[in-house]
C-alpha cells in the first residue's frame, strides 16, 4: 500500500464535516487527517471532542491562522482542504502551494477577479494541483444530462434555459451569515450560482464568453420589510421578543450542533451566526437576471430566487434535433443544522438519505416525448458528494464525463458571476477575457 497523504483542514464551518469525515472513515487507508487550522479554537475543540466522542478519532494538532506555515511544517502536510470563508480561500490555497503542498477547494473558488488571477498565476509558477470540489458534476442525475447532451440526443445546444429556487428556509440562509456581505462571498452570483455556471460549462463543453445582467434586493432586508407593512425589528434573534414567531428567525440555542458551533464560540471573535434577514446591511442581491453568450455561440438566460417557496430547478435545453427538459426537487435547510440533511449526520456517522425526485424529458422533433429514466443518487447533494470524494482522495478514475474540476474550471465558474457581478454595477455587458489571463 502506498503511503497515506496527510491532510489538513483550514477553516471549519459546516461544509469541512463532510471531508473530516471522508478521511475518519472512508478514506482513512488513503489519507490520514493530522491537522485543523481556524481562527476559532472554541469550534476546533468541538469537532475534535465530536468525532472522539462518535467515531473514536484522535483529536487532531490545532492551529491558529498566524500558525499556518508552521502547521505545514511540523505535521508534514501534503494536501491542504480549505472550506474557510470565501474571501480567505486563496489566501490558503496560493500559501499551500507556495509551501509545496497541493489543495482543494470548496466552491467558489474565490469571490473576485484579481484573486482568481493570484491564484491561476500561483498555479503556473509552483506546478502543485488545486481541486475545486463540484458536486453537482456528480449527482447522477446532472451526469445524466452530461451523457444524454454528449450522445446528441437533441442535437447541437443552440440555448439554455436555467431557473433556480432557493426556498425561504435555504435562501434565508444566505442573508443571515456572513454571505450577506458581498465582499465575503461575492453574492449569490458567485457563493451559490458558481455550481450552476460550471453544470452549463461542463454540460455544454464550452466557455463564457459575454454576460450581462440585472440583480437587486427585493425581498430580505428592512427596507423591503417595510414596504411590506413590516414594523416588529430586532438584530439578531438570541432572545428577542420579535424574534420568537418570526418564521425567518434562526434560534441558535434551540439546536445543539449550531449552539456548540456558533454560539459558544461568539466569544472569540464574535461571529454572529443569527443576525436578522429583514435588517441592515445586506449587500448581496435575492432575485437576479443574467444572459450568457458562449465561445461555440449558445446562449443562456438564467434566473436565481432567494425566496421562493419551493426548492430546485429547471433547466431547459434547445436543440438541432429537439428539447431537453429537466426538473429537480431538492431538500431545504439551514446550514449546519442538526436537520441539515443535504450533509453527513455525525451522531450514526452515516450519510442521510434525501428524497429529492428529478424529471427528464426528451421532446424529438417529429416524434413522441420520452421520459428518461434517473438514478436516484441518494445522499447529500443527490448522491454527488459521495461520488466527488472518491475522485478527490482515490484519484480521478476513468470517466467519460470528466466530472473531476481543476482551477481552470474553478475560475471559469465564477468569473460567470463575477462578469453578472460587474455588469449589475455598471448595467452593461462584460467580455470575461477581460477579467483574467489563462
Amino acid at each position: 500500500m502506498s503511503q497515506r497523504k496527510r491532510y489538513a483542514i483550514v477553516g471549519l464551518g459546516s461544509r469541512s464535516r463532510m471531508f473530516s469525515m471522508a478521511l475518519l472513515q472512508d478514506y482513512s487507508a488513503h489519507g490520514e487527517l493530522v491537522a485543523f487550522c481556524d481562527a476559532n479554537q472554541t469550534r476546533m475543540d468541538y469537532y475534535n471532542r465530536t468525532f472522539c466522542d462518535k467515531l473514536g478519532a484522535k483529536p487532531v494538532a490545532t492551529y491558529k491562522p498566524e500558525g499556518f506555515d508552521a502547521m505545514i511544517e511540523a505535521e508534514q502536510v501534503d494536501c491542504v482542504i480549505v472550506t474557510t470563508i470565501d474571501r480567505a480561500h486563496h489566501r490558503y490555497i496560493i500559501r499551500a502551494m507556495e509551501l509545496g503542498c497541493d489543495a482543494i477547494t470548496e466552491k467558489p473558488m474565490t469571490v473576485d477577479a484579481p484573486k482568481c488571477q493570484a491564484i491561476l498565476d500561483t498555479q503556473k509558477r509552483t506546478g502543485r494541483n488545486l481541486t475545486v470540489t463540484f458536486n453537482y458534476r456528480y449527482a447522477p442525475r446532472n451526469s445524466k444530462v452530461k451523457e444524454l447532451l454528449q450522445t446528441g440526443a437533441i442535437g447541437q445546444v443552440n440555448s439554455v434555459h436555467f431557473e433556480w429556487l432557493l426556498s425561504t428556509v435555504h435562501g434565508a440562509d444566505y442573508f443571515r451569515r456572513w454571505h450577506r456581505d458581498k465582499r465575503n462571498s461575492g453574492g449569490l452570483m458567485v457563493h451559490k450560482s458558481t455550481h450552476h455556471f460550471d453544470l452549463v460549462n461542463w454540460w455544454l463543453d464550452t466557455t463564457p464568453e459575454t454576460v450581462f445582467g440585472f440583480g437587486d434586493l427585493r425581498f430580505y432586508g428592512r427596507e423591503n420589510a417595510e414596504e411590506r407593512g413590516v414594523s416588529k425589528f430586532y438584530g439578531r434573534a438570541l432572545g428577542h421578543p420579535h424574534a420568537q414567531d418570526d418564521p425567518f428567525a434562526l434560534h441558535l440555542d434551540r439546536d445543539e450542533r449550531l449552539r456548540a458551533m456558533y454560539l459558544d464560540a461568539e466569544h472569540e471573535d464574535g461571529y454572529t451566526r443569527d443576525v436578522s434577514v429583514f435588517g441592515d446591511g445586506i449587500s448581496i442581491e435575492d432575485d437576479m437576471s443574467v444572459l450568457v453568450r458562449y465561445k461555440n455561440r449558445a446562449t443562456m438566460s438564467y434566473h436565481l430566487t432567494a425566496y421562493s417557496p419551493w426548492e430546485g430547478y429547471r433547466v431547459a435545453f434547445n436543440g438541432t434535433k429537439g428539447r431537453l427538459e429537466y426538473e429537480v426537487h431538492e431538500a431545504s435547510y439551514v446550514s449546519g443544522s442538526e436537520g441539515d440533511t443535504n450533509r453527513p449526520e455525525i451522531r450514526d456517522a452515516k450519510e442521510v438519505e434525501v428524497n429529492e425526485p428529478a424529471r427528464i424529458l426528451i421532446r424529438p422533433l417529429w416524434g413522441k416525448p420520452m421520459e428518461v429514466a434517473v438514478e436516484s443518487g441518494g445522499g447529500a447533494q443527490g448522491g454527488g458528494d459521495k461520488r466527488l470524494l472518491e475522485d478527490v482522495f482515490l484519484g480521478a478514475q476513468n470517466d467519460p464525463l470528466g466530472r473531476a474540476a481543476n482551477h481552470v474550471d474553478g475560475a471559469l465558474s465564477i468569473l460567470t458571476g463575477i462578469a453578472a457581478n460587474q455588469s449589475f454595477a455598471t448595467g452593461m455587458p462584460v467580455q470575461v477575457s477581460t477579467l483574467g489571463r489563462f
